[in-house]
């Protein structure tokens, strides 16, 4: 039985991960016998500058992944705004495939690959970030014999992300992200039996095969059976993946997490309330100046219909705009730096 050692660590980060990804590349050794692919949720469309903080953060170089390139040990690979990153064989291949969770760049989408191509010589680390992004990748990851390490969820910046992972799977090692570096330059030297591993299960190669190649996105409809759920990205029925898992992906192949879908459905929710506001506000504007152009002419009947109109209006703008200003969140702030813009959450 042929011999390796756990040479690919894949990081998945959203919002805080900059800090925590500078931290942890901070303690990986120049001499590191496996090679690292980073995924930061971003913006789409935005630019990106985390291979040159990275680059300036340790002792390995960073650059941006390309399909073909090879897993080069010693390197980290960050994935390109708009391009998912995915492992296929020994190589990067990089996808404008459907979006996970609303992102592309997708950190799922980097380990379900990871898992399939190499098994147990993958590593996951998962990083800041909040929602339930990664987590079902690490238990592709750990299906296929590989090892997890989470940042600890008090130790990250948002700890969504950390906390999900590790309710989905109990990891190898949960430190804050200065030490995980140190723990992962040992687990890179374990050796592995890449053969002696469960093979991945039916439902993770279509999702891979989903991203790899738009042209199988149609099959995404024979995934699972249909909720009563609609696609926030495309308004396409939703299927959950397999039955209990609150996994969804749509016909043409966008996927969903519980909590991501969750929050989608309350953005759209948010954003109807918000355009509800400005017609009503204009109601407002268009009823005064009907009133006054009713008093101009010294219609007094025009005049009362019409400023019960304006009245009923004025009370519905107040209603509607307590409401939504008692309701909002603070929005994260993330760091600078990154991206042109913010990472994504």
């Amino acid at each position: 039985m042929s011999q390796a050692h756990r040479d690919l660590i894949v990081v998945g980060a959203s919002a805080g991960g900059v800090e925590a990804l500078r931290a942890l590349v901070a303690g990986l050794p120049a001499d590191l016998p496996a090679a690292v692919a980073v995924v930061l949720h971003m913006p789409l469309g935005g630019a990106s500058a985390l291979p040159a903080i990275l680059h300036r953060s340790g002792a390995l170089p960073a650059v941006f992944a390309r399909s073909g390139m090879p897993l080069t040990h010693g390197r980290i690979h960050v994935a390109p705004p708009d391009h998912h990153l995915l492992v296929v064989e020994d190589r990067f291949a990089l996808s404008h495939g459907p979006t996970e969770n609303g992102h592309r760049p997708a950190v799922d989408a980097l380990f379900r690959s990871a898992a399939i191509a190499l098994g147990p010589r993958v590593t996951g680390v998962i990083l800041s970030g909040v929602l339930d992004d990664g987590a079902a990748g690490v238990v592709a990851i750990r299906a296929r014999s590989g090892r997890v390490a989470v940042q600890d969820p008090a130790d990250a910046l948002h700890p969504g992300m950390p906390e999900n992972a590790l309710r989905h799977v109990r990891p190898d090692h949960v430190l804050p992200a200065a030490d995980l570096g140190p723990a992962l330059a040992k687990l890179v030297r374990e050796q592995v039996a890449p053969s002696s591993a469960p093979p991945a299960s039916p439902q993770v190669e279509q999702e891979n095969r989903i991203v790899r190649d738009w042209r199988v996105t149609m099959g995404a409809g024979t995934i699972g059976e249909a909720s009563e759920y609609t696609c926030p990205d495309c308004s396409g029925v939703l299927n959950e993946v397999e039955p209990g898992t609150l996994r969804f992906r749509c016909q043409v192949g966008h996927a969903w997490s519980v909590e991501a879908l969750a929050q989608a459905q309350g953005d759209a929710f948010e954003k109807a309330l918000w355009t509800a506001l400005r017609t009503l506000e204009e109601k407002v504007r268009l009823s005064e100046r009907m009133v006054e152009s009713a008093r101009t002419r010294g219609d007094g009947r025009q005049v009362n219909r019409y400023q019960g109109r304006l009245d009923e209006s004025v009370r519905a703008v107040d209603v509607l705009r307590d409401f939504l200003l008692s309701t909002g969140e603070p929005v994260p702030v993330e760091e600078t730096g990154a991206t042109s813009g913010d990472p994504a959450g």
